[in-house]
């Protein structure tokens, strides 16, 4: 009997992609007079950017990964408990980290101790500190000091946190969970409903379909949103992941897999289609109010992607088309923290593009080969196994 393997190439290279137009849309978000289609559509607005398809794109992925992390651990013998013990490690590092990153984007130096990107840098490092990926030939007690010096810097920078206005200072609260946060309470509902219903496909695509129907009802008669998953946008993409993944599987097992081609292309642009259908009714395409058409054409995007890649490296095994981005794919939050690093250090030390690269076609050239040169560095890093394990 077939099966999937452990990991599959094709969404490493389509989770590096994606990375790297994450970091091309919000390096370019800087960039003055940049074509309007590849930014965010304003909130107001019915439609979507270029930019407004990357996150929503990223969740899926994160959708697309979970039965092949599961089925792995549970392949080396994991219970049940000890799988929500991972699943909820794992959420708790987004949501700590989210945490920290919204409340960055309103410190207020003015009333603060240190400059904004000294507290920025001081609390990427701990990151790292707490979350590397230590090797296990180092000692424990090393590891446990380092990690240790990582969350006291945390907690230090939690005290020293001044943020809002002048006349409202005020310490660390969840105003958003940010990016990060999102990912995590998203990954933390639809792990554990994989695993409580033991992976079964056809109740997974109930879920998948509630969630979908919840987010409908969201934007059409309750306006509004539940405890955990909001108004249902980011579980519906994550979950969406999780049903292709495991349909792909099944038709791997039951040695049906060239149904794939007809069976994917048909979801996605039925996807693609429903969200059109919808948007009249159901407040328009919008990422910032995150409307069902918003989320139903994403996940018919990314379906179609990732039909694309299963052809192209799976298949085809042409792997080696994306070499030069294929760390973002193996080593992504640290592709992620990198830039904010990058971002502190500029701020610090005043350094400044020449103008080219701020505004048009140069700032473009600028974003694009700022996502080329971090890959890079983190590819470096990777093999010195300086890379974060969440």
């Amino acid at each position: 009997m077939k099966q999937l393997p452990k990991r599959l190439l094709s969404i490493d290279v389509l989770r590096a992609l994606t990375m790297l137009l994450m970091i091309f849309v919000n390096d370019a978000s800087g960039v003055n007079h940049i074509p309007s289609w590849l930014d965010h559509a304003k909130e107001y607005e019915d439609g979507m950017g270029f930019a407004d398809t990357i996150f929503p794109c990223f969740l899926f992925i994160v959708g697309l990964s979970i039965p092949l992390a599961i089925n792995n651990r549970i392949s080396k013998g994991d219970s049940t408990w000890q799988l929500f013990i991972y699943i909820i490690t794992r959420s708790a590092a987004l949501l700590i980290m989210g945490f920290y990153h919204v409340n960055l984007e309103e410190y207020n130096s003015t009333t603060a101790v240190l400059p904004r990107a000294v507290w920025e840098i001081i609390i990427t490092l701990s990151f790292f500190l707490i979350w590397l990926d230590y090797p296990d030939t180092m000692a424990r007690a090393k590891k446990y000091v380092l990690q240790g010096v990582g969350l006291a810097a945390l907690i230090v920078m939690a005290i020293l946190y001044k943020g809002g206005s002048d006349e409202h200072v005020r310490g660390m609260h969840p105003s958003w969970w940010g990016i990060l946060g999102i990912i995590g309470w998203s990954y933390i509902v639809c792990a554990i409903l994989y695993v409580l219903v033991k992976g079964k496909l056809n109740l997974l695509i109930i879920i998948w379909v509630i969630f979908a129907g919840l987010n409908i009802l969201f934007h059409t008669v309750l306006h509004g949103g539940v405890f955990l998953i909001g108004d249902a946008d980011s579980v519906a993409l994550t979950m969406g992941g999780i049903v292709i993944t495991s349909l792909y599987a099944h038709l791997v097992k039951i040695e049906k897999t060239q149904r794939v081609w007809l069976i994917f292309t048909i979801l996605g642009v039925a996807l693609i289609a429903g969200g059109l259908l919808i948007r009249p009714y159901a407040e328009g395409i919008s990422k910032i109010r995150s409307t069902p058409a918003w989320v139903f054409i994403c996940s018919g995007i990314t379906i179609l992607m990732f039909e694309l890649f299963i052809y192209l490296v799976d298949i085809k095994g042409k792997i080696n088309w994306f070499k030069s981005i294929r760390p973002a794919g193996t080593s992504t939050l640290t592709c992620y923290l990198i830039p904010y690093l990058q971002v502190a250090l500029y701020e610090l030390l005043h350094i400044h593009y020449p103008s080219f690269f701020n505004s048009g076609i140069g700032g473009l050239i600028r974003s694009m080969a700022t996502g080329f040169i971090i890959i890079a560095l983190v590819g470096l890093m990777e093999k010195k196994r300086l890379r974060l394990k969440v």
